[in-house]
């Protein structure tokens, strides 16, 4: 019973503390504070604890825990004294906790800033990653309760927690005296701790959807006693498809008598399944799912697909049935595709599962995909397996996974999967909604680094069933930020279908530049004028006449793909008659013999009313995009294995069917064919940017440092500011004194409430000046007529300000300012704000209508490197203006990039500023002068990116 004495030591129970995390094997668990409540449960798990792993943590023989440890380990007061447990099923696995100690080693209370921490885990879940889990997450609380530092003793012989607090990351010391070893680490977040965190979150979460995907055993639960329904055609599709592990039917209502179902063995409970089950696919209404999932959990089941409707589509009901769903299954350790799902696919030909409503399997082949609807991954999945009507061919899938409401399993999980999976080398997704896009990006960089990442990505409204994170981001900035992570974002299935494609057959191209050749001119002509519009550089279409053979196509592509001045060859390909006219294998062949001898040039047909030859040109083996080294720094730090280049897959492998007689031998390319021409560039396009990204990303440049930067003063300012409340735009003076601290000199504006406060103010800057309005409506609108400029003396500013007045209104409604001349130059804008979504992201353009009204706009994640600064100023569209367009003399681009750069520091040292506007700033022939800022102070923004590693939360 807790007594008054309990409750007086107890503080409030810190909530968000708890979490849930994948383990290094794929399973999750709990992590929780421990409270006076599990005394019980402590118990229980000390007594299943071996006895040498009780040695190695008293450094003694401690067979049972006495009533004064029980209650010592119990009792905390959640700031000085800390103990966190990892559960599954409710039960303890494992337990940290710390104790603050002071110089002398005994309890002590803040100011002191070190702790001693020390762990148990269980010995059946040792090698978990469990202690490597629960060192993040206690450190996390112990940084907040102001612990800096953390000691531990251990004895020389417990190697694998010497190695849990050596392989962390962290800063340390190390020591031995009295047959202990002594640790010291200081718990601030360093890059290897970071690189540490984040390669374990790969690996545990690519892990756990492998379970899903490659299961060596699979229960189908509601498989229907009659044929029809969801249950029984999934069972089917699972069994016609061949999968070679075991699989089971169960129905709670099948007759006690009823030994199997179509020929697999059935069962009325999982748990009277006899062996372990990998795998349930839940196929029953959803008020019955919380049965199922209690049964598969209590039977050892590692994961779920959950194809039953009525969660959190249907409404709030539903979303509370799915947070009920996910809660459920991760407290006996087990993922969750779906609810909602249409089901998972793996054609690895050790696996052949096909888990889904689709009945027919997509062919086996090295293309990655991923949809949330159901209806989506149907379109996705036709199209792929169509030969004709479209892009044609045989090209297949690796793994397709279509995850419904996405509740635990999302788009981040299975790219950590793809990421070093090597079955697969190009990944195409088709995303409603993107959960957690600071995460999604940073996955989709180093994915992008290693395999082509194709992207459709909805702009509207998030489906109901989908927990997304608000953004304040247009739809346009999200889709430039995708695209500087390195992903291929297109905008219909089509477009993903037909890039995806074109990577998985054929190399990455070397440049823009296009070779056109074909028979017919016309069809030559259209496709270089799509060339044109789609930014490359094709070279005059080479007509061989309605009369060409299959010879005289085979010389002209092996002389296009000899010539040094292209990258990539598009093939037109019209029907032709008479007697000459080659026959479509013929064609087909000639192209795939010419392409063969030179395999570094990507080659493209496109073909009218050629459905022959469409297929003709895909019976052959795919070619992965060449092979080029991750960038340096990448996450990882290597190269997930791929097969190599020079040896694809034979086409039996590919098709999934044995090798034909006149199939092309091993090692042909399989060519890519399109029924217009638009399709065939815009793929082209598309491959040609993403080879410029990957060329650009193996020196990504660097962050630089400024010794006139002044982080630590900038920090005190801050700190001084946000004392006056939670959030605030900071005055003008204050503004300038901030942005000064980084380097940022904004140049000097006096208040002008009256004509005469002006002339003053134009005496002490000097002439010439400016007059400018700062009222809301007339900032930054030259065009108005709030601002008059060149005022070379007093006669000539009176006569301004009175003008104005007598425009606009009263000074107290213009809120005049004097300002002394910048040099002529180009107006532009810088900005950089933090979404809560997105993270910092740092945009410019020009000021005025090209970035109001136009839109042109450029956008980089902070912090930005010195090459992205450089990219970022040429990627708008008015960005000649800066560079002498028509004559005009070039502006000072390096003094901008710089400025630039400086204020990516500024946010990414301080992320309480989160907003920032630099307008204008006038780039002149030498020098970028800031007219105007405004600054925007806060706490924060949480950064589950840089804590501790967690799923999202239910």
């Amino acid at each position: 019973m807790q007594t008054s004495a309990d409750r007086k030591d107890r503080h409030q129970y810190p909530a968000h503390w708890e979490a849930d995390v994948v383990l290094r094997d794929g399973g999750t668990a709990r992590i929780r504070p421990i409270t006076v409540d599990d005394a019980d449960r402590l118990v229980s798990f000390y007594e299943q604890v071996s006895d040498e792993s009780k040695y190695y943590r008293f450094f003694a023989p401690y067979p049972r825990l006495s009533a004064k440890d029980v209650h010592r380990f119990t009792h905390h007061d959640f700031v000085d004294r800390v103990g966190l447990a990892a559960t599954v099923g409710g039960e303890f696995i494992a337990t940290v906790r710390y104790d603050r100690i002071g110089a002398d080693g005994m309890p002590a209370t803040a100011p002191a800033d070190e702790a001693e921490v020390a762990f148990l885990v269980q010995d059946a879940h040792q090698g978990r990653g469990v202690a490597s889990a629960l060192l993040e997450h206690i450190a996390a609380v112990a940084r907040e309760r102001g612990i800096r530092r953390f000691t531990a003793e251990v004895l020389p012989a417990n190697t694998k927690m010497i190695k849990v607090f050596t392989d962390a990351g962290y800063t340390q010391k190390r020591s031995f005296e009295d047959g202990v070893v002594r640790l010291e680490f200081d718990l601030e977040p360093t890059d290897r701790s970071l690189a540490v965190q984040r390669a374990r979150e790969q690996r545990a979460e690519a892990r756990s959807v492998r379970r899903l995907l490659r299961p060596g055993s699979v229960a189908v639960v509601g498989v229907g006693r009659a044929p029809g329904g969801v249950g029984r055609s999934v069972l089917g599709n699972i069994r016609d498809a061949g999968y070679g592990g075991r699989l089971y039917a169960v129905n709670k209502a099948f007759p006690e008598d009823l030994t199997d179902v179509d020929g697999v063995s059935a069962y009325r409970s999982v748990r009277d399944i006899g062996d372990h089950v990998d795998l349930a696919v839940v196929a029953v209404p959803a008020e019955h799912v919380p049965a199922v999932v209690a049964e598969c959990g209590e039977h050892g089941v590692q994961g779920l697909v959950v194809l039953s409707a009525g969660y959190a589509e249907s409404g709030a009901e539903g979303r509370e049935r799915q947070r009920a769903l996910v809660r459920q299954a991760r407290a006996y350790g087990m993922r969750i595709i779906g609810p909602n799902a249409f089901g998972i696919i793996n054609t690895a030909a050790d696996v052949r599962l096909n888990a889904s409503l689709a009945p027919q399997p997509p062919r086996p082949g090295r293309i990655g995909m991923f949809a949330q609807s159901g209806a989506i991954g149907i379109a996705l999945l036709s199209r792929l397996h169509r030969r004709g009507g479209g892009v044609t061919g045989v090209t297949g899938v690796s793994t397709f996974v279509s995850a419904g409401n996405r509740a635990d399993v999302s788009g981040n999980d299975v790219l950590q999967y793809w990421y070093d999976d090597p079955e697969t080398d190009v990944v195409l997704m088709y995303l409603e909604s993107i959960g957690n896009p600071r995460k999604f990006t940073r996955l989709a960089r180093r994915t992008a680094a290693a395999k082509p990442l194709v992207v459709v990505q909805g702009v509207g409204s998030a489906p109901q069933g989908h927990a997304v994170r608000a953004t304040r981001l247009p739809p346009a900035t999200v889709a430039a930020l995708l695209r500087q992570a390195g992903v291929i974002r297109v905008d219909t299935i089509t477009e993903l279908v037909d890039t995806g494609l074109l990577l998985a057959r054929q190399p990455l191209p070397a440049g823009p530049r296009v070779a056109i050749l074909g028979n017919s001119e016309s069809l030559g002509v259209l496709t270089y004028d799509r060339c044109l519009a789609e930014g490359l550089r094709p070279s005059r279409p080479l007509d061989l006449t309605t009369g060409a053979t299959a010879e005289d196509f085979h010389g002209a592509l092996a002389r296009a793909l000899a010539d040094d001045t292209s990258d990539a060859v598009v093939v037109t390909a019209i029907p032709a008659i008479g007697e000459a006219s080659p026959g479509d294998a013929e064609l087909a062949e000639a192209l795939r013999s010419a392409a063969a001898a030179v395999p570094g040039k990507p080659v493209l047909v496109v073909h009218v009313e050629l459905g022959g030859l469409a297929e003709a040109l895909s019976a052959a083996a795919s070619t992965a995009p060449q092979a080029v080294e991750p960038a340096p720094g990448t996450e990882g730090g290597a190269r997930p294995p791929h097969r190599p280049a020079g040896r694809p897959p034979t086409a039996g492998a590919e098709t999934g069917a044995p090798t034909a007689p006149g199939t092309p031998a091993e090692g042909t390319r399989l060519i890519p064919a399109y029924p217009a021409a638009e399709r065939a560039v815009r793929a082209l396009a598309e491959a040609v940017k993403y080879g410029q990204w990957r060329r650009e990303a193996m020196d990504p440049g660097k962050v630089p440092e400024y010794d006139d930067i002044d982080e630590k003063g900038a920090a005190l300012l801050i700190g001084e500011l946000l004392a006056r409340g939670e959030g605030l735009t900071v005055s003008d003076a204050e503004t300038c004194e901030l942005l000064g601290k980084y380097g940022i000199r904004v140049r000097r504006a006096l208040p002008a409430p009256t004509p005469d406060a002006a002339a003053e103010a134009a005496r002490t800057l000097g002439y010439p000046v400016a007059l400018k309005a700062t009222a809301p409506h007339l900032r930054h609108r030259a065009d108005l007529g709030g601002v008059r400029l060149d005022l070379a003396d007093e006669e000539q500013l009176r006569r301004a300000y009175a003008e104005l007045t007598e425009l606009f209104g009263k000074p107290e409604e213009l809120r005049p300012v004097v300002q002394s001349m910048a040099p002529r130059g180009v107006d532009t804008v810088v900005r950089a704000v933090i979404d809560p979504a997105a993270g910092a992201v740092l945009s410019f353009g020009l000021a005025g209508a090209a970035s109001q009204l136009l839109g042109d706009m450029a956008h980089r994640l902070v912090p930005v490197t010195d090459r992205e600064a450089t990219s970022l100023v040429r990627s708008i569209r008015t960005a000649p203006l800066l560079f002498g367009w028509r004559g005009s003399t070039p502006v000072d681009t390096p003094a901008l990039e710089e400025l630039l750069l400086r204020v990516s520091r500024l946010v990414d040292d301080h992320p309480e500023v989160v907003a920032v506007t630099l307008e204008p700033v006038v780039v002149a022939p030498h020098g970028a002068g800031v007219l105007g800022a405004t600054l925007r102070l806060a706490p924060p923004p949480a950064r589950d990116d840089l804590g501790p590693r967690t799923m999202p939360a239910y």
